[in-house]
Formats: C-alpha cells, structure tokens, sequence
C-alpha cells in the first residue's frame, strides 16, 4: 500500500489545487481553491475558456460579481469529480469587515444553489481575523458551514472553536517558513523536521485542544512544503495536499504510523482557554510570527485577486 493510501484511512485527504483535471488521478474527498490557485489555474490553456466564459456571459455586472460566479464555476467542475465539499474563498480585501463579509458568503452559496449545488457541500473560505471569525459565527447559524483560513495561531484556533465554525486550516507550511526564515543561517533541518517541525507542532496543539475539550470543529492542516509535514501529522481530521506532494504520497512504499489521535488527546491535561476580542487580539499581537503571516497572507491573497480581476478585464 503507497502512503496516499494509507493516509487516506486515518484522514480526510483534500487537493489543495484549482486544476481540476488533476483531481481524478487522486481521488480526494474534498477539494480546496483560493484567489492564487484559481489565478494560477485561468493562465493555463484549458482553463482560460472558463474565463472568457464567465466575462462574456456576465459583461456590465460588477467586476466582483463576475469575480464570484468565475469562483463558483470552478467550485462546480470540481464538485462533479469529488464525492465531498469544495471550498470557495471570500475576497480578501474584506477581512476586516464581518457584514461585507457575510454578504458576499451568502451571494456564494446562492450562486452555488443557482447551479443546483447544495449547501452542504459547499464550505465558504474566509480569514480568521476577528472580524472574519465573527462573520463565520453568523454564516454557521444560518447553516452555511465555513473553512477559517491563513490561521498561524492558538488563539486564531480558539476563537474559531468558541464560533462553531465547521473547519479551519492551520498552516503549517507558512509556520515552518517563518521559523526558518527567522532563524537564518542557524536554522538546523534536521532537528526542525518531522514531529519537531513548528508548524506540526502548532497543528498538533489545536488538535490535541479541540479533541480533549470535545470542540465538533474539524482541524485540516495545509500549505505543506514536504512529506515528511504530511506523515507527522497522520491522523488530523483532514489534510489538504497540492497534486505535487499527493504525487510523492503515491510514489512511496514506506509505512505511515498514526501522528495524531483524538481519544490521546483526550487523556492530556489540558486547561480550558477562552478569548472575547480584547485577549485575542492582544494574544494574536504577542505572537510575531501569527501577526506576520496573517497580515502577509492578507496581501498576497488581495494581490492576486487584483490581477485575477486585471485579466477579466482584459479578457
């Protein structure tokens, strides 16, 4: 048995891609896209048609429209290969903003509905300010469910928890970049790696919270830079993979033991951590590292949806 398999039995595997012609080879339950993937995915050949689709069709409505209903077809072609949900982001220029925020999530899932595409399988994308939280506590009693998303932080995790959210996506990548970056020339791999990795250590903590204290919130790791990421995690509720680290996954023989289990962590003594907006914000400004990420991610995400809009204007 390869080690995509057999990950597969102790974990939900997600793509982490908006090239849809991939997925099949894979086979995930879920699949993921955000501003990026989606830019990166129209400048291919087989996808700038859906581009040029969705401008033609909705020429004179407003950009952002047109930037979600571009969002939503994509969500579909990968809806009609996946048997789970897909996760569609809101724009990232509305992180600060809780009702623009939850305006434009309930647009998403309308547009879904639109399509014949139910709720259910539908997760709306949004980052986990406090403000995004907030909105994604709104969106979960009305019954849409929501993935947070760039959360580098424990307090980023409990938040999410105290919302109710349905999933959030712990970037354990994006964390081990920091680490690394900051340590510089005395940063040493190999005692960085594996279960040692910060970014490992930073999603096994927030499993370990959620499972001890009985938090229905699901945990998915994502943004890996390598394998070795992956299998130390093991276990997690979902694990969301680009098609280049599924490949590996594939490729390789070598056992995968279980890294996390929740009835462990419910063994763990473990005490109780609750945040109203003036501790988590004052515990997301002590952590450098969360602040950093989640400011950068911010940018990069409104960056290319910038140019995702520059090319259907173009188009």
């Amino acid at each position: 048995m390869n080690q995509l398999d057999a990950l597969k039995q102790v974990t939900t595997v997600v793509a982490d891609t908006g090239d849809f012609h991939q997925l099949a080879r894979f086979q995930p339950q879920d699949a993921t896209t955000n501003p990026s993937l989606i830019l990166k995915a129209v400048q291919k050949a087989e996808y700038a048609p859906l581009l040029k689709e969705a401008v033609a069709k909705f020429r004179g409505k407003p950009l952002d429209e047109i930037m979600d209903r571009l969002l939503v077809r994509f969500g579909r072609e990968i809806l009609a290969i996946i048997p789970g949900r897909v996760s569609t982001e809101v724009d990232a220029r509305l992180s600060f903003d809780s009702n623009a925020t939850l305006t434009r999530a309930e647009r998403i899932i309308e547009l879904y509905q639109a399509e014949g595409v139910p709720t259910e399988r539908v997760l709306i994308k949004i980052a986990a300010t406090w403000e995004g939280i907030q909105a994604a506590a709104k969106l979960e009693q009305r019954g849409i469910h929501t993935n947070l998303t760039l959360l580098f932080s424990f307090a980023q995790a409990v938040a999410c928890g105290q919302a109710r959210v349905q999933l959030i996506s712990p970037f354990g990548g994006r964390i081990y970049d920091w680490y690394k970056k900051s340590a510089g020339p005395g940063w040493d791999e190999a005692a960085n790696a594996g279960a040692n990795d910060p970014g490992v250590k930073s999603v096994r903590q927030i499993y370990n919270h959620y499972k001890h204290f009985g938090i229905a919130t699901e945990v998915m790791g994502a943004s890996f830079r390598n394998v070795g990421q992956i299998t130390a995690l093991a276990g997690c509720d979902l694990l969301t993979i680009s098609p280049e680290l599924l490949a590996q996954l594939a490729a390789t023989q070598a056992p995968l033991p279980r890294a996390l289990d929740g009835s462990a962590a419910k063994a763990l003594s473990l005490q109780p951590v609750n945040y109203d907006e003036a501790g988590f914000r004052y515990a997301l400004n002590e952590d450098a590292m969360a602040t950093e990420k989640l400011a950068e991610g911010i940018r990069a995400f409104a960056a290319d949806a910038v140019k995702l809009e520059q090319l259907m204007l173009s188009a």
